[in-house]
């Protein structure tokens, strides 16, 4: 067979990407490759949120030129946000690049290598998918690797929000939902594959249903019904928009106990007027009712968020508001981000008038009240047992496994002499905290599978 390289970039919509071109790229006799000098085809499946995602980007294909030269007949291709925003523009800067395509086309992928030896020039391929119903095919066939421990389903694809400073409407188009039973048929193959958790993606996973399905269900139903799937030991889901986060979804959480006790739900700034500004379409009161609604539920629920600090024209005080609701909030973990105009996006017509030095400045003192509340939260664990799903080989030079606590907390832990393997749960004694992650060592047998 011949091989494949693939990189990627960016959230877990990408990672799914990627996992997706590498199914299809294994039925068309290519297997995946870990080393670059030994791929036939390198792709690098992009992100375009943050400016400096772009340039770690140009500077890996920089990298990678060499190898082009090397050997002319290997074939780059530039998948994802990046190459749907900047298309041709990409192949004007980098000509050594075969094609460029963006997140609406992976499944052409085939089609498009097989094209590119009857071409003299490079492909460019960015247009959006006209079918109205978001399908992902069912392949068959043998699979390139195992699902591991745990899933991504993609149910939606796309966003119809329209945030000022966000580029997804842009790059990966209007909202669309899969049909249930495709989602469905999926998440049982994947559990009978052996996934023990599935996550439910989306850039705004909570809006399910409400455009473009031919047999429509809202979110909260898909839940239940995802959670009827006979093995499935845990589901997640993410990422979630306050604006469509129900009272029938923060009842699930009471309702599944096989709904993890976690949720990203970003809220981007604690300012009226900003969150105004940014169109989120929500307060910052509205979004603490939405936490305490939640708290109330489920007391134990951990959450995260995203953050953006330097939005234009963001004023001392306003970014004030920003660390009082992170303190009101107590976030388990965040995504932080000082603010870059992104092209395209209504804030990029905005005076970018909070300077660097300002922007620099907010983001580490953002930083350091999640990392304070981080380990204050993560000191709560020490000297308790959490039950962890093993997901591979630990990262930490004492550790020798690693996994997720139920609140998604990285777990590292040592076997104690135990029989482990990824897909196992079992129960870990936490004996320090690093950041977000839990280190410990096993102290009961795996739990039944």
């Amino acid at each position: 067979m011949k091989q494949v390289y693939l990189d990627t970039f960016g959230c877990q919509m990408n990672v799914a990407d990627t996992d997706r071109m590498e199914l299809l790229l294994f039925h068309s006799g290519y297997a995946r490759t870990t080393d670059r000098e030994e791929a036939d085809l390198i792709v690098v499946n992009t992100c375009s949120i943050r400016e400096k995602a772009e340039h770690k980007i140009y500077s890996l294909f920089g990298e990678l030129r060499p190898l082009k030269e090397r050997n002319p007949d290997l074939l780059f291709g530039l998948t994802g946000c990046m190459a749907q925003q900047e298309g041709e523009r990409l192949v004007r800067r980098m000509p050594f690049i075969d094609f460029v395509m963006g997140p609406d086309n992976i499944e052409t992928l085939p089609q498009a290598l097989a094209e590119i030896g009857h071409r003299s020039g490079p492909l460019v391929w960015t247009g959006f998918d006209a079918n109205k119903q978001y399908s992902i095919p069912d392949l068959g066939g043998p699979l390139p690797k195992h699902p591991g421990a745990s899933a991504f389903v993609n149910i939606i694809k796309g966003c119809d929000k329209f945030c000022s400073f966000c580029v997804v409407p842009n790059t990966r188009g209007r909202e669309k939902s899969r049909e249930p039973g495709e989602i469905l048929n999926e998440a049982r193959q994947l559990v009978d594959r052996g996934a023990k958790e599935i996550i439910l993606l989306g850039q705004n996973v909570n809006a399910y249903g409400k455009r473009e399905a031919l047999c429509p269900i809202p979110f909260h139903e898909l839940l239940y019904r995802v959670a009827e799937t006979p093995g499935l030991r845990r589901l997640r889901f993410t990422t979630s928009h306050p604006r469509d986060f129900t009272p029938e979804l923060v009842r699930a959480y009471r309702d599944l106990d096989i709904l993890m006790n976690h949720l990203h739900l970003p809220v981007q700034s604690g300012n009226d007027r900003i969150l105004e500004a940014m169109r989120r379409g929500h307060s910052a009161e509205e979004y603490l009712d939405l936490i305490d609604s939640l708290r109330e539920q489920v007391p134990e629920i951990a959450l995260s968020t995203d953050i953006i600090v330097g939005f234009p024209g963001e004023t001392d005080r306003e970014f004030e508001d920003t660390l009082r609701l992170m303190e009101r909030v107590r976030f388990d973990s965040g995504f932080l981000f000082q603010y870059s105009p992104r092209p395209g996006t209504p804030a990029a017509d905005l005076p970018d008038d909070v300077p660097e030095t300002v922007k620099k400045d907010r983001l580490q003192r953002t930083l350091a009240v999640q990392n304070r509340v981080m380990e204050e939260k993560g000191m709560a664990y020490l000297g308790r047992e959490v039950e962890v799903l093993i997901e591979g080989r630990g990262s930490k030079r004492e550790a020798d496994w690693k996994g997720r606590n139920p609140a998604y907390w990285t777990v590292q832990f040592k076997a104690g002499g135990m029989e482990l393997q990824p897909g196992d749960f079992t129960a870990v004694q936490v004996e320090a905290v690093s950041g977000h992650s839990l280190i410990g060592r096993a102290v009961a047998p795996a739990l039944a599978s």
